[in-house]
Order: structure tokens, then sequence, then C-alpha cells
């Protein structure tokens, strides 16, 4: 639900727009306002998790996901709607850092890597899925809702989610935890939204100087949350985020690694998207089986690594990283070479190994960044390495109007949008090699515990 919810707004926009009346700015906040609360909030849900127990919380967060979800259905203009899609976030805040959790305590050896594997597949899925699926609803108009069903279709999934979540799911908590430390939470948040403020809104707004200002400020918010950490520790060990995890070099690589997967990602999707609808002038169904394709990579990916990473530890994602970079090369000399006379055979053809790529990337990374976490942090271990993720894909989307859309502006159309694409894969590929080094510091074998 998280990682559809992620994308499949953005189909549906214009006729959120034309239904509800709603202005350019509240066109932007749909879905700026659940990327932001989102990684706000995670690692302190993952923190939560820790302290009340995961199964709990998990069931929490879904629960308020899924009401949520109802009320951005049954929105009645822009402002509830953005409100509802707030609400969406802070619920996936909270329910989804106990998802990387649950799997770890739950599971050992090859079954865990196996675990980690569907959840790399799942979150790949529902990111290139999503749009394709809010196409979809929103042109079916099932019960004359239109793109009410993008949001309604979360009801009964949640709901079954919590159903079986009660039967199914083990609880564990850090028998050792405390308290929640407000003071981190406040100085982490503030730091957080520095950040991903000005990469959610300040591009469309041309990178005003208050943008820059946000983001230099940031580190020093960052910096001071790290001592406020190390002081919190050396008070009463009851830190928000343990700064041990960063003495881990596994944990650092993963999440380095991490936060550079999401800002490949990021620029791709988006700038590849644009490519293939506005470049070779596909509908948004005929766009539908790339985007499958690369979902069927993920999938195959995902199931590769999930089988190879306990004998292979690193060379697995390394190996994606590298499948990545030369993908999305044949892809630039592909797209360079014939230009709007690529077949779609041949544009879709690459998204087979791309996917592979990601699906291997996104299982194998996961598996080995928490290797090595004590169980008892494991919880905002995950709220850290899924913020990583978060904010490396705003980043992305970010960079998107400094690499894409300098080149190519809103409605450009045929050989600009060719050649602002090309452009872009030199820095995508760039970034994914950037991605294979850091996977040097992950370890070289996997721990069987």
């Amino acid at each position: 639900m998280n990682a559809l919810d992620g994308s499949i707004v953005y189909t549906a926009l214009p006729s959120i727009q034309s239904d509800t009346g709603a202005t350019s700015a509240a066109v932007q906040w749909i879905p700026a306002a659940y990327t932001l609360v989102f990684a706000l909030g995670l690692i302190t849900g993952g923190r939560l998790g820790d302290l009340y127990g995961r199964k709990r919380v998990f069931l929490t967060g879904t629960a308020a996901f899924t009401l949520a979800s109802l009320l951005c259905g049954l929105a009645t203009g822009p402002a509830m709607l953005i409100t509802a899609r707030a609400l969406q976030g802070a619920g996936a805040a909270v329910m989804v850092p106990q998802v990387l959790a649950v799997l770890y305590v739950s599971f050992d050896g090859q079954a865990r890597a196996k675990a980690f594997g569907l959840y790399g597949l799942i979150m790949s899925l529902g990111g290139v899925l999503g749009p394709v699926l809010g196409g979809v609803l929103t042109g079916a108009d099932l019960f004359d809702l239109g793109w009410r069903t993008i949001f309604l279709i979360n009801v009964p999934i949640g709901l079954a989610a919590v159903v079986v979540g009660v039967r199914f799911i083990p609880e564990s908590r850090d028998p050792h935890a405390r308290r929640l430390d407000p003071v981190g939470i406040a100085l982490c948040s503030a730091g957080l939204l520095l950040i991903v403020y000005p990469l959610t809104v300040g591009g469309e707004k041309h990178w005003p100087a208050w943008s820059v200002v946000m983001m230099l400020l940031a580190l020093l918010v960052l910096a001071a949350f790290v001592g406020q950490q190390r002081a919190k520790t050396a008070k009463d060990g009851s830190p928000l985020v343990s700064l041990s995890l960063f003495r881990e070099k596994s944990f650092v690589g993963g999440v380095s690694a991490q936060l550079v997967f999401g800002l490949v990602s990021g620029v791709f999707l988006l700038s590849w998207t644009l490519f293939m609808q506005d470049g070779l002038g596909l509908s948004p169904a005929r766009f539908a089986p790339a985007a499958a394709a690369v979902a069927v990579g993920g999938m195959g990916g995902a199931m590769l690594a999930s089988k190879l990473v306990l004998a292979h530890a690193r060379r697995v994602p390394q190996a994606g990283a590298l499948l990545v970079a030369l993908a999305l090369l044949g892809y630039e000399l592909l797209v360079t070479g014939q230009g709007t006379e690529v077949a779609f055979a041949a544009a879709i053809a690459p998204m087979l190994a791309l996917g592979c790529g990601f699906g291997m990337i996104g299982a194998g990374v996961a598996a080995l960044a928490l290797g090595g976490v004590d169980p008892a942090d494991m919880g905002a271990a995950s709220g850290v390495f899924n913020t990583a993720m978060q904010v490396g894909t705003a980043i992305g989307i970010a960079l998107a109007s400094v690499l894409y859309f300098v080149h190519a502006p809103a409605g450009s159309r045929g050989t600009v949008v060719i050649d602002a694409f090309a452009s872009t894969l030199w820095y995508i590929i760039a970034a994914a090699v950037v991605m294979w080094a850091l996977m040097f510091l992950l370890p070289r074998r996997q721990p069987r515990t």
C-alpha cells in the first residue's frame, strides 16, 4: 500500500484537479503532503516499534493508513484531500519501519534472505506499477468513483492486513528501551524537513534563495541532533537513534547505497515515463507493458538475490548495480541512435534487465545492511534505512529539474524529449557506478544468525 501510494496519485492528478477545482499549488501538495510526513516520521516510527512492540505498532499504523485512505476517497475538496494525504503519510511512517524489523526477528539464514527478497520485490513492484494502476483505476471509473478508487482500494487490503496480522505476526520489542526522546524527535524532524521540503517544492519554484538556505540550515540542525544524541546516550542510554549503528560499516554502506538507489530510481522513473509518453508518443495504456517489464524483471532479480545473497553477500547487489549501469548504457545508445524511431519492443526489452538489477539491489542491500544490527535497535535502524530511500528519491526528483527539465521544459514533445532523456541517462549511469562502489562497505559474507 505504501509503495503504491507514493506514486499512484501522479497519474490521477489531472482528474483530481478537474473534479475538485484544485489550484496548481494544491495539486503539488497532494503528493508532497504524503511524501513529507512519511519521510519525517520514519525514524520515530521505528523507535515506537522498539518501545511498544512491533506487531502492535504495525497494526496501529496500518489501521491509521487504511482510515486515512478512506478519508482520501471521501474528500470533498482539495483541503480535505491534502489533510488526508498527510494522515496517510503519518500512518505509513508508523507502519513501514516495522516490516523490516519483524522480518529480521522472525527469520534467520536463508529464510531471512528470502523474506528480504520478497520485501525488495514488493517495494519495486509498488513503485513501478503505481502510475499504471492509477491510470487503470481512474480510467475504469468504477461505480462512478473516478480517481477516488486509487485510495479506496486500500480499505479492503488494509483491513485484511490487520486481520491477518493479528493472527500471524509475532510480537517483539526492545526489552531495555526506556522512553521516547522528544528533543531528538524535534531536531531530527526539523533537520529532515529542512532537506525534504525544499527538495520537494523548490524545483518547481526554480530554486529560490530560501530553498538553498533551508538545506544549508539542515546541516546545522542535523549536527545539533548528533550532539544531542551523544549527550542523551551518555545520560540515560535512550537516544532516538543509537549512534553505535553508524560504527557498523555494513550499515553505513547499506544506508549510503540505499540513498543513491533512491536517487537513481527517482531520476530514472520520472524521466523515463516522460520519454515514453512525450518522446515516443505512447498513451498511458500503451505505456503499461513497459512498466510491467520493469516489474517482471524486478521479481526475477529479487528472487535471484534471495537465493544467492547468503552465499555471495555483497557481490549480489553489486552485480545488480552493474546490470543497471549496463542496461542504461545500452538504452542510451539505442535512444541516441534511433531517436523517435525507437521500436516499441526495443524500448521495452532493456527494462527486463533494468528491473532485474533493481530487484537484486533492493533485496540484497536490505539483508546485508541490517544483518549486523542489534535486534534491540532494529526498529530505529529500519527507520533510518527507509528514510535514506525516501530522501534519495526526493533528491532524484529534484535533480530531474536540473538534469532533464532544463533541456525539455514541461509540455515538450518529440526530439527535444529524446535528447533530454539521453543526456540524463549518463548521470544516472554514473550514480549507479557510485552505488556499486559504496557496496564495498557491505560484508563479504552474510551472517548466518
